[in-house]
C-alpha cells in the first residue's frame, strides 16, 4: 500500500514536470510561428538555371570565380563603397545581345512577362536597359529572383553566389541576371532568418557563411556613378558611370587611406551619407535600418582613424544599440525613404575620391533638421519648416534677448542665421529651393518621423 501511494506521488511530481515542458514547448512555438524560416535557393556562379528566360548558351553574361568577402550580413544600401566588383579584361554583360532578344517579335510573351517583373512596359525596355550598369557581386547576396515557366514569370527567393555577374539599377538594386536574362527584385524577408537549400547543380560552394548574406535595398538618391573595385587586382578601384559598360571607366587607388569623420551628435543619416562620400562602409546588424534622424553617439573605429576603401565603420546611436553600418549615400534631397525612388536628384557619389562627392546633406534623412548639426550640440537649425520650433532643440527659451520688451513670438529658430555657419561645406550639390537655409537644408519631406531613440546598427 505504501509503495502504491508512492508512486502515485511519484507520478504526479513527473507530470507536473512534463506540463511545464509542454508549456515551454508552446512558448517557443508560438514565438517561432510569428518569424518563419525563409526558403531560399542557392544560385551557384556559372551553374546554368533550369528555367531561364533566355537560352545561357547565348552569351548574355559571365559570371567570376570569387569567394566572398568577409562582411557584415545584413541590410546594404545600392551605392555602398566596394558593394560591387568590376573588370577590365571581359564583358561581364552583354546588354545590347539582351536588348535585342527582349525587342525581338518572336520572344514577345518573355518580354512581357520580364517587363511586368520590373514593373515596366514593353515598349519601356530600351529605355530601361540603357540605365543599367553591369557589375560583379561580391559578396553572396539575397534577392528575389524569377524563372520562365508556361508563359509566366515564377518568383522564389534566391541566394546569388558571390561572382555572378548582374545589372544593377540607377540606385544600385540588382534588376537582372545576366547569364539568363532573369529579372529580379529586392529580397523582402529577413536575412537572419534563412535557410537556403543546396540542389539541382547549385552545390554549397567554399567560403560560404550564412552570417556574412546581404539584401541591397535601393539607395536614396538617383546615382551617377558606381564606385567598384577591380577584382582581378583589389588594389585598383573602378569609377562607372551609370548605364555604361566599362568603357568610360576610370580608376582610382583602393588603398589611399580614409580617415573616419567626426560623427558624434549628428544623425544616421548624414552620417552614412559622410561614409559613403569618404569612401567607407556601413552594414546595418540585424536587417533592420534606423531612423535616418537616429542620433550618432559614436563610431568605431573612432574619428581620425585611416582605413583602406570598403572598409566597415560601426556606429552606435542614442539609445545605445550599435551596428556596422552600410552606406545610405546622401544625396538626393527630395529622397527621405530609402525605399527606393529613382526620381529625387542625380547627384554623384564620388567614387574615386570619395571624399569630394558632392551629394547634399539630405540623402535620406526623414527628419532634414538634423543633419546641418555636427558639432553644435545637436541643435539644428531650422531648414524646411521655419514656423515651428526644432523637434530637437529649444531655442524659444534661451533666444530672445533680455532687452526684447515682448518675446510673444518664439520662434527664434527663424532668426538666427549664425547656426547656418556650421554647415559641412563641402555637401553643397542641391540646395533645396524653398529652404532659408543656403548650404545645407534638405528636403523634409517627413519632418516628424524623427526619433532620436531608435536603434540601428549601422
Amino acid at each position: 500500500m505504501t509503495f502504491r501511494v508512492y508512486m502515485r506521488r511519484a507520478g504526479k511530481s513527473v507530470f507536473r514536470r512534463i506540463a511545464v515542458l509542454l508549456v515551454f514547448v508552446v512558448v517557443l512555438s508560438g514565438c517561432d510561428r510569428g518569424a518563419p524560416l525563409f526558403a531560399v535557393k542557392a544560385v551557384a556562379a556559372g551553374v546554368p538555371s533550369l528555367a531561364p528566360f533566355f537560352d545561357e548558351s547565348a552569351g548574355l553574361g559571365h559570371d567570376a570565380g570569387l569567394r566572398s568577402r568577409p562582411a557584415p550580413g545584413g541590410l546594404q544600401q545600392g551605392d555602398t563603397p566596394g558593394l560591387y566588383g568590376g573588370t577590365g579584361e571581359q564583358r561581364i554583360c552583354d546588354v545590347a545581345r539582351l536588348k535585342e532578344f527582349l525587342t525581338d517579335p518572336r520572344n514577345h510573351r518573355k518580354a512581357q512577362a520580364w517587363a511586368t517583373v520590373l514593373d515596366i512596359t514593353t515598349a519601356g525596355i530600351p529605355d530601361y536597359l540603357d540605365r543599367l550598369t553591369p557589375v560583379l557581386l561580391r559578396t553572396d547576396t539575397l534577392v528575389k529572383n524569377h524563372d520562365y515557366k508556361k508563359g509566366k514569370s515564377v518568383p522564389f527567393d534566391a541566394l546569388l553566389q558571390a561572382g555572378i555577374a548582374v545589372l544593377v539599377d540607377p540606385q544600385g538594386l540588382p534588376a537582372v541576371k545576366c547569364s539568363c536574362g532573369n529579372p529580379l527584385r529586392p529580397f523582402e524577408g529577413d536575412t537572419g532568418r534563412i535557410s537556403v537549400r543546396f540542389e539541382d547543380g547549385n552545390q554549397k560552394w567554399k567560403g560560404y557563411d550564412r552570417d556574412s548574406v546581404v539584401a541591397v535595398q535601393p539607395a536614396p538618391r538617383t546615382l551617377d556613378r558606381l564606385a567598384l573595385v577591380d577584382v582581378d587586382d583589389p588594389d585598383r578601384g573602378i569609377s562607372r558611370p551609370v548605364g555604361t559598360t566599362g568603357d568610360d571607366d576610370s580608376a582610382f587607388d583602393t588603398r589611399e587611406r580614409r580617415a573616419v569623420p567626426d560623427l558624434a551628435g549628428t544623425t544616421f543619416g548624414r552620417a552614412s551619407r559622410l561614409l559613403t562620400d569618404a569612401g567607407l562602409a556601413v552594414a546595418f546588424d540585424g536587417g533592420g535600418l534606423p531612423p535616418d534622424g537616429a542620433r550618432v553617439m559614436a563610431s568605431d573605429p573612432p574619428a581620425g582613424t585611416e582605413l583602406r576603401f570598403g572598409e566597415y565603420v560601426t556606429l552606435s546611436v542614442a539609445d545605445g544599440t550599435s551596428g556596422v553600418a552600410t552606406t545610405p549615400p546622401d544625396p538626393s534631397p527630395a529622397t527621405s525613404q530609402p525605399t527606393g525612388d529613382p526620381s529625387s536628384d542625380t547627384s554623384t557619389p564620388s567614387p574615386s575620391t570619395p571624399s569630394s562627392s558632392a551629394s547634399p546633406p539630405s540623402s535620406s534623412a526623414p527628419t532634414s533638421e538634423p543633419p546641418t548639426g555636427d558639432p553644435p550640440t545637436s541643435e539644428p537649425p531650422v531648414t524646411d519648416p521655419p514656423t515651428s520650433a526644432p523637434p530637437t532643440s529649444r531655442p524659444p527659451s534661451s533666444a530672445p534677448p533680455p532687452s526684447s520688451p515682448a518675446p510673444t513670438s518664439t520662434a527664434p529658430p527663424t532668426s538666427e542665421p549664425p547656426p547656418e555657419t556650421s554647415a559641412p561645406p563641402e555637401v553643397t550639390s542641391s540646395p533645396p529651393p524653398s529652404d532659408p537655409v543656403p548650404s545645407s537644408a534638405p528636403v523634409s519631406s517627413e519632418p516628424g518621423t524623427v526619433e532620436p531613440t531608435a536603434s540601428a546598427t549601422t
